[in-house]
């Protein structure tokens, strides 16, 4: 297949001076927002068991690479990065490529993250890197074709993400054209992920961006020991994966305008800690709520229309519709919704289990109902939009459209916004420490080393 040793060979040869100054600068917002979402899902009750679990069963005595986060210790390079993307995908805070429907940030900057300080390389390779690996994964995502791979119940962020993190790996590493080739290959035979866990709220979704940044970084380390993924991983006649994972695929996308379009440029950020797809019908509640400032019983209902795939995953499961846990919760739209129009927000703290069970909250998302609209669904994945109307039982009735939700590409975060983010996710570590981060990482195109992530524990 051409179009991926065209991608192979653009990845192996690619240098980061040679992109513009706005494309560098974007690959360092998007560590910057990763490593914030991830400092912040890394106190997760589930993580922490996680890894103590892991802990045992591993020979750590030549500790590599860090653990992120407080109260955590240094482990072998695959499992820190194993456990840092887990933690960079726990708050559903990370950032979203729409094009391809893939969270970049969780698998490739953890991979990137933890080879780089493996070997001691600088800031500024660290960014070359995760440049490549966002090119790659977006890639992939794009060609199994958006819709045609989620409606077959495939995950792209795991099934895309093992191409992303092999491309950064790969790259810190020094591949040849011939070397990122293989090692896409062997990635690619390691594509996996599914959306089951919406049918009975399980917990593994973080378990998908994790295995696929260890995978691509496995990838990476076979092709060093001499072992060989097939050039036709997507397109054999015989076990392609792109024909067995998707009724809509393109091949065409997986190195169209290469070189000219930075796909780090289309990457949004999320202000909400939910599933993206509830983030437009969240800014066409507040945008209501401001305009009509409803009592809450005032309300006799309010319509979501929106594309098949955000029906799909937030307003069709039981749990979508009465969300009693936080898994439910975050693919909720109903309960989002009900949300925005009772508090003016939806953070991290409505997404509690005590927030989720508040009466008024209950009683609100039971006359929240969406449905799909095939104009929305038309214009995904270029637009993730959907239309509101909130009906008064005084008569009164208004709509909103939301074409490109806040923190898209069209409706971008802000510098401060995203600091202020930053600022909620490390909430719980130590004003000055988060401080200095923050302008650490916001300086890595000119550090010789990588900032450590790990809070020192003090002795007692």
């Amino acid at each position: 297949m051409n179009q991926l040793k065209h991608l192979a060979e653009f990845i192996s040869e690619f240098q980061a001076k040679d992109c513009p100054g706005h494309v560098i600068e974007a690959a360092g917002l998007c560590v910057f927002d990763t490593v914030s979402a991830a400092l912040g899902g890394s106190d997760n009750p589930m993580l922490k068991s996680i890894r103590k679990t892991f802990h045992t069963y591993e020979n750590t005595a030549y500790p590599s690479s860090a653990v992120w986060g407080r109260d955590t210790q240094s482990a072998s390079l695959r499992t820190a990065v194993f456990f840092n993307a887990m933690a960079s995908h726990a708050l559903e805070l990370d950032d979203v490529h729409t094009g391809s429907k893939t969270h970049i940030g969780t698998v490739v900057i953890p991979a990137a993250w933890g080879l780089c300080e493996y070997l001691n390389k600088s800031g500024s390779e660290l960014l070359e890197a995760v440049l490549c690996g966002y090119e790659v994964m977006a890639r992939i995502g794009m060609g199994f074709g958006v819709s045609g791979h989620r409606n077959k119940g495939w995950h792209v962020t795991g099934t895309a993400g093992t191409f992303g993190a092999a491309a950064a790996c790969g790259k810190l590493l020094g591949f040849s054209p011939e070397q990122m080739l293989y090692a896409f290959g062997l990635a690619g035979t390691q594509s996996c992920s599914t959306w089951a866990f919406l049918s009975d709220s399980a917990t593994n979704k973080v378990l998908h961006p994790a295995r696929a940044a260890a995978s691509g970084l496995d990838s990476c380390l076979l092709v060093e020991g001499g072992m060989r993924g097939s050039a036709h991983i997507l397109d054999a006649p015989d076990g392609g994966i792109f024909p067995m994972m998707s009724d809509r695929f393109d091949y065409s996308l997986v190195d169209k305008d290469l070189g000219s379009v930075y796909e780090i440029m289309n990457v949004d950020k999320k202000p909400y800690p939910c599933c993206r797809s509830i983030h437009c019908a969240i800014d066409a509640a507040l945008q209501l709520k401001e305009e009509l400032n409803p009592d809450p019983d005032s309300i006799e209902s309010v319509l979501v229309e929106t594309y098949k795939v955000g029906l799909k995953q937030c307003g069709l499961s039981s749990g979508s519709v009465r969300p009693q846990l936080p898994t439910e919760a975050k693919f909720s739209t109903p309960y989002a919704v009900a949300c925005a129009f009772l508090t003016g927000n939806v953070g991290l703290a409505d997404f509690e289990p005590s927030s989720i069970q508040r009466m008024e909250r209950q009683k609100l998302l039971e006359r929240v109902q969406v449905v799909e609209n095939h104009e929305f669904t038309s214009q995904y994945p270029d637009h993730w939009g959907c239309r509101m109307t909130v009906r008064l039982k005084d008569g009164r009735s208004s709509q909103a459209l939301i074409r490109d939700a806040s923190g898209s590409v069209a409706s971008p975060l802000s510098a401060e916004a995203l600091k202020r983010k930053s600022a909620a996710c490390c909430g719980a570590f130590p004003a000055e420490w988060v401080s200095q981060l923050q302008k650490n990482l916001l300086e890595l195109n000119t550090a010789n080393q990588l900032p450590s992530l790990a809070l020192p524990v003090k002795n007692s």
